[in-house]
């Protein structure tokens, strides 16, 4: 859901929008660990190879810690960072907190052109572009290997790849995500549907639609995006999920003026206007469907998992009234997720420090944000299945350690976790292409005569100049 720029003002930023008017005005602030002095002392190897020496001593800065209004998820940063300082006691963690949302647009490009990201960045899959261009990362692939991130074998190689760049590697995950189709359980039940069983087809999806939309009461069975870049977005997820692509290899031509893009228009249309199974309300952006999910008027959307825990810690909804399978079609599916970049300019101290923080912090499981007895002591939500990034013997330590101590009923997503289905990465330049496709979406929704050939025609005419741009 997030591209360069649409992931930031989708789901991160548009859930952290809602969040933030809760946020206290807080100044950027810092916890650190032991350690005296902001200034690398210079004293370890610059050999990548070489371990960090533990006498060295670094200051780290990095952003996106929790804020003082998230009071669990800042209490279990500062417990990483003693736990982490036992045994690197000469690394001090110098954590940046921004209020509401660390990663708005204006915000990151800004901070990449005055140079002024921290040492160790947060950024989404699809910003490494933007950040080498603008020179801001630092090629870390000499320092990581399987001494300084023993789980490295077992991270999906496509969660990688998206990190390189002409074979170098910039960057470490947090987090992944793919989209799958999101029920109410409650109202599947109401409408003699299966909820265990979510649709697999995109008939399947109009049928389950229209049942649901029968209960009257201003329910509607099947919502869709189609303003705030979100409806370009989604047009790219069911694109993927029927086989097709927005983008063709080259990156330079338009690829879904086809019979796929057409089926994705077409159904929604149809379920729109000759099944009157969608709602009246049309122009909904991120934050509308949750909402109607949330209050029972709404069967069914396409979502990633983590929309669940937004539902439920920010709309009062509970776990048990929401289900999850895979996309409909299941040819692929729209991927993308969030990672850490170390600052270009680095020491090789600092870069080593860093690669040590983030292995604890994000890469191993049992620890960090995978000390999942600790999260559910904490009161926070686990069980949802992302991150989903491991594979091998990482992933079955996780999946057990994260079954073994679920705040949720996680058989609600089984369907979703038992049928994986690959996910593609977004399209280059995506922000402009999903504001482009955004008028086809619109278009098919709210005019019953709405000429799809043309609106198809129109949107590839203008992609392709946009990709031609590049």
């Amino acid at each position: 859901m997030r591209s360069a720029g649409f992931r930031r003002t989708r789901r991160a930023s548009a859930a952290a929008v809602v969040t933030a008017l809760a946020l206290t005005a807080l100044a950027s602030c810092g916890t650190s660990s032991s350690g005296d002095g902001n200034d690398d002392s210079g004293s370890g190897s610059s050999d990548p190879s070489a371990p960090l020496d533990p006498k060295a001593k670094v200051t780290l800065t990095i952003d996106c810690m929790p804020p003082a209004a998230k009071a669990a998820e800042l209490r279990e940063w500062n417990e990483d960072v003693k736990t982490f300082n036992k045994k690197y006691p000469n690394v001090r963690i110098d954590g940046k907190s921004t209020p509401g949302q660390c990663l708005e647009p204006p915000r990151f490009t800004a901070m990449l052109k005055g140079k002024s990201q921290p040492d160790v960045f947060y950024a989404y899959f699809t910003d490494l572009q933007q950040v080498l261009d603008n020179d801001g990362a630092v090629d870390i692939s000499p320092y990581v290997d399987d001494t300084s991130v023993p789980a490295l074998k077992d991270i999906q190689p496509q969660v990688l790849d998206v990190a390189r760049k002409d074979g170098k590697l910039y960057a470490l995950p947090t987090s992944n995500y793919t989209m799958g189709l999101m029920i109410n359980r409650k109202l599947f039940t109401q409408a003699g549907l299966d909820p265990d069983s979510p649709p697999a087809t995109w008939d399947e999806v109009r049928a389950a639609s229209r049942k649901i939309a029968a209960l009257g009461k201003g329910v509607a069975g099947f919502g869709e995006y189609s303003a705030g870049n979100n409806g370009g977005w989604h047009f790219t997820a069911t694109q993927y999920a029927l086989g097709g692509d927005v983008v063709d290899a080259s990156g330079r031509k338009a690829a879904f003026n086809d019979d796929k893009g057409k089926q994705v228009l077409q159904q929604l249309h149809d379920m729109r206007w000759a099944d009157d199974s969608m709602g009246k309300t049309q122009l909904l952006k991120w934050g509308d469907l949750q909402k109607q999910i949330a209050t029972d008027k709404l069967g069914m959307f396409l979502a990633a998992p983590d929309d669940i825990a937004y539902m439920v810690q920010q709309l009062g909804a509970k776990y048990e009234n929401f289900g999850l399978g895979p996309i409909p079609g299941a040819q692929g599916t729209l991927f993308g997720g969030n990672n850490y970049m170390i600052k270009k300019g680095s020491s090789p101290d600092k870069i080593k420090a860093a690669v040590a923080w983030l292995n604890f912090k994000n890469l191993t499981p049992g620890k960090g944000q995978f000390e999942w007895a600790r999260t559910k002591a904490d009161k926070l939500p686990v069980g949802l299945p992302q991150p989903n990034f491991f594979t091998g013997e990482s992933k079955a330590k996780d999946d057990a350690d994260r079954a073994a101590n679920a705040t949720m009923p996680v058989e609600n997503f089984k369907a979703f976790m038992d049928n994986p289905v690959r996910g593609k990465a977004e399209p280059p330049k995506a922000q402009e292409i999903y504001k482009i496709l955004d008028n086809a979406m619109s278009a098919v929704l709210t005019n019953r005569d709405a000429d799809i050939d043309k609106l198809l025609d129109t949107a590839e005419q203008q992609v392709n100049q946009i990709l031609a741009d590049q």
